[in-house]
């Protein structure tokens, strides 16, 4: 059997000290497993070229830790703002409140901004705006990621006639009652909790935080927060030939709701984490801290935003098929998409940046998105056309027109109601402050991003359920 001894580490890059020695565990480990020395020392090589991806690796987690630790960066080398933003396009202008773009301009004066822009739902958020879009230079921001990380639209066709509703009106209503959970800590208990191999996923033994959630992620697994979080039925008008189904009009699920508990933990722990990191840092962005992809915290955050995605992804999965289940349908095409995330992608000048788009949808070239209304008004399906100066991102919604302070104090319920009963709707829960009067017109903010996407289909809702309470997780 091959060996590997300290000597050939040493050619091969690896510096004395603990690492050397967490090196050597590492490929003995893999030397006994049958794998050749020049394979093994090829592996240490990727997790040293690539520490972040192997956290999860109970293998390599201690040796990816030390390359992080020893090449982590100090993080308060550049906090000053600069002098004016750089510059960033505005879609929708009209439709946006000044404290908005106050709060653009000042995330692109961080030193880490490489660019931007603010799309037409855009409104005030914690840091950068809701519709906010920012590229930074190897940093995350959690609070330009949110806090609801990985919130998500899925959209389920089917291919029955959304006549349905009508003639079996109470089956889809109880399919919606019995099925879904909503509200500030809302789960599954015993026998009715889901089963989805996103609980197996092995970043949840990455760190003690991660595993310390994995058990209100079985809970939570297939329920939705309060808020703006709801799951609907409707019509949808698919407008071109897609997904194998001809044009026309065919019954519809919609759903938004993101990894709940789950990721708000995440962002409460990495935001705090960033500030702390960050004291000197100018007061009017101090929840746009950020942590450096080189460091360890940095590389804790991105694997847990990526693990608090595919939770969502499988919450959106569960929720559907359960209501689906209900009244004996299975769907023919299904559209989803994330907001409140970043990626990793490249600008038009080749640079590669972490975009966040907090409260904006991905459209880049043919990429497929969700974007829906209010609780009475309709929302889309479009096609992005991979528009440069966006950063291939569209609105991911209608956006607030008022505060929920504000939507409750102006708007009674006799107005919301009859708004909602002259579009035929049902709502079953939902608070005042998600009022359809207290959003922008959706018609309006899709004509204002015409060049950032194509529209394919539009969704009616029919039957509406939602929290009672406000609030949002």
């Amino acid at each position: 059997m091959d060996i590997l001894t300290g000597k050939t580490l040493k050619r091969n890059g690896w510096t004395e000290g603990r690492m050397i020695g967490l090196a050597k565990q590492a490929g003995d480990a893999l030397l006994t497993r049958g794998l050749d020395r020049d394979s093994v020392l090829a592996r240490l090589a990727a997790v040293r070229a690539d520490p972040g991806a192997f956290l999860a690796d109970a293998l390599f987690t201690d040796l990816a830790r030390e390359c992080l630790r020893l090449s982590k960066p100090d993080e308060n080398a550049n906090e000053e703002l600069r002098g004016a933003p750089l510059p960033y396009p505005v879609w929708g202008r009209a439709a946006i409140d000044d404290a908005a773009l106050a709060q653009m301009d000042n995330a692109m004066r961080l030193p880490i901004s490489e660019a931007g822009a603010l799309m037409p739902d855009a409104h005030v958020g914690y840091g950068l705006p809701i519709g906010g879009v920012l590229a930074t230079e190897n940093t995350v921001i959690p609070f330009a990621v949110g806090v609801d990380i990985a919130c998500r639209m899925r959209l389920s066709i089917y291919e029955v006639s959304p006549h349905l509703l009508g003639q079996k009106k109470g089956m889809f209503e109880n399919a919606l009652l019995q099925q879904t959970s909503f509200g500030m800590g809302a789960e599954w208990k015993g026998g009715r909790r889901a089963d989805h191999a996103v609980l197996d996923d092995p970043a949840w033994g990455a760190t003690r935080l991660l595993q310390s959630l994995r058990d209100k992620a079985a809970r939570q697994l297939g329920t939705s927060g309060t808020g703006n979080h709801f799951v609907e039925w409707g019509s949808f008008r698919l407008h071109e030939p897609m997904f194998g189904l001809q044009p026309g009009e065919y019954l519809a699920l919609l759903s938004h709701s993101g990894s709940r508990g789950v990721g708000f933990k995440i962002a409460d722990r990495y935001s705090k984490l960033a500030m702390e990191l960050h004291p000197d840092l100018d007061k009017s962005v101090r929840h746009l801290a950020w942590l450096s992809l080189a460091s360890e915290e940095g590389q804790e955050y991105w694997l847990s935003m990526e693990l608090a995605g595919r939770f969502a992804s499988a919450n959106h999965y569960v929720i559907h098929h359960r209501v689906a289940e209900a009244v004996g349908l299975k769907e023919a095409a299904v559209v989803e998409n994330h907001h409140n995330f970043a990626w990793r992608e490249q600008l038009s000048d080749g640079r590669t940046v972490i975009v966040h788009r907090k409260g904006a949808t991905p459209a880049g070239p043919g990429v497929l998105g969700v974007i829906p209304g209010s609780m009475g008004d309709p929302g889309y399906i479009v096609r992005g056309r991979g528009d440069a100066e966006s950063l291939n991102s569209a609105s991911h919604g209608a956006g607030r027109l008022m505060s929920r302070k504000a939507a409750l104090n102006s708007i009674s319920k006799k107005d919301r109601d009859n708004y909602l009963k002259e579009h035929g709707v049902t709502l079953l829960g939902g608070g005042m402050d998600e009022s359809p009067q207290a959003y922008k017109p959706i018609d309006t903010i899709i004509a204002a991003q015409h060049n950032l996407v194509d529209v394919i289909g539009k969704f009616t809702p029919r039957i509406v359920r939602m929290a009672d309470e406000a609030g949002e997780y």
